[in-house]
């Protein structure tokens, strides 16, 4: 069983993420790539005391990138997006 600081491990800021988060009340967030939906949604109530209304998962995988004469991959990610409902906010995305 992880710990809500281990599934979550940092918020991702983006335009998109901005324009998410204004428009409709949906925060992005960076988490280990073994949590699932439920537990996702545990740790945000637990970290920032709000109750998600939905939880939307996506695996990004790394893309190739090449410096100079070398090739490598970019780290692949878990991202989530958490729709709150309206009034909730969390606080780190607000600057408070």
């Amino acid at each position: 069983m992880m710990r809500a600081e281990e599934i979550i491990i940092r918020p991702w800021v983006t335009e998109k993420t901005t324009h998410l988060r204004e428009k409709f009340n949906k925060y992005a967030f960076i988490v280990d790539k073994r949590a699932d939906k439920i537990s996702i949604a545990r740790a945000i109530s637990d970290l920032f005391n709000v109750k998600p209304v939905k939880v939307n998962v996506m695996n990004v995988k790394g893309k190739l990138k090449r410096v100079r004469y070398k090739y490598g991959y970019t780290p692949s990610l878990k991202k989530c997006i958490i729709t709150l409902k309206e009034g909730d906010k969390i606080a780190i995305f607000e600057g408070a």
